[in-house]
């Protein structure tokens, strides 16, 4: 009788915190900010030093659209791509996956341009039709984009991918859907997915690592973890650095 009573006051066992393998940082949704992006990779590159050890540096999508300098951005990614003092994971975007689409099939550009896309256009020298639904004039669009954009910056776009895991952490551009297999999901998932996976207490196995839907500051969950402060409307890029089983949150602004 007595065992049985101290068996029901013992505190319950706290829950394990999570970790990762490396050394990891992850950016939240830039949308054309290479301004605030050229500053967090300063802050990042030096946050490293200090940690003493080679970081991955995971980029969680949207590179392009409503920011003024979308071209620009996907120079810097490859720029980074190329440095020796990182490696770099770079995600998938739904922005980036309807710019791919658009250099396809230009019926694309009228949802396209809801999305922000006149300014990624204007990084290239192109500019947006006068008329939304004019889908002729789409077409005309569609194709001085596809002879002005760097082979590069297609070759990047189509080599993103969808998710990367590391130790206890899944990161992802939207988030996933609640209670279905990861290997049963695709990019309408990953990429578009918003009220059941931010409604959901845990989504899957993982800790979530995304951006998508932006909010005023980050959210930093047991489960969940929501990096898009949106940089092209507040000023204010987030990041956040994962070492073993730490976080810190990290900003920077204009």
């Amino acid at each position: 009788m007595l065992a049985a009573l101290k068996s029901l006051l013992k505190p319950s066992e706290s829950v394990r915190p999570s970790t990762i393998g490396r050394l990891t940082y992850a950016i939240g949704d830039i949308h054309g900010r290479d301004d605030l992006f050229a500053r967090m990779l300063e802050r990042i590159r030096a946050d490293s030093e200090l940690q003493g050890e080679r970081p991955v540096i995971v980029l969680l999508g949207d590179y392009v659209d409503r920011g003024v300098s979308s071209r620009e951005v996907l120079d810097r990614i490859l720029d980074l791509e190329r440095s020796d003092w990182c490696d770099v994971v770079v995600l998938l975007g739904n922005h980036e996956e309807t710019l791919l689409n658009f250099l396809s099939d230009a019926s694309c550009g009228p949802t396209w341009v809801e999305y922000g896309a006149g300014p990624t256009l204007a990084s290239y020298g192109v500019q947006a039709p006068m008329m939304r639904t004019d889908i002729e004039a789409w077409e005309q669009v569609r194709e001085d984009l596809a002879a002005t954009i760097p082979a590069p910056h297609v070759d990047l776009l189509r080599r993103m991918r969808l998710t990367y895991r590391d130790g206890d952490y899944l990161f992802v551009h939207a988030g996933v859907r609640p209670d279905v297999p990861l290997e049963a999901q695709g990019a309408e998932d990953f990429l578009w997915i918003r009220g059941a996976f931010l409604q959901a207490k845990r989504a899957c196995d993982y800790v979530v690592v995304h951006g998508h839907t932006p909010a005023e500051a980050a959210a930093n969950d047991r489960w969940r973890v929501g990096l898009d402060t949106g940089a092209y409307a507040t000023g204010t890029l987030t990041a956040m650095r994962f070492k073993d089983e730490s976080r810190f949150l990290m900003d920077v602004r204009i």
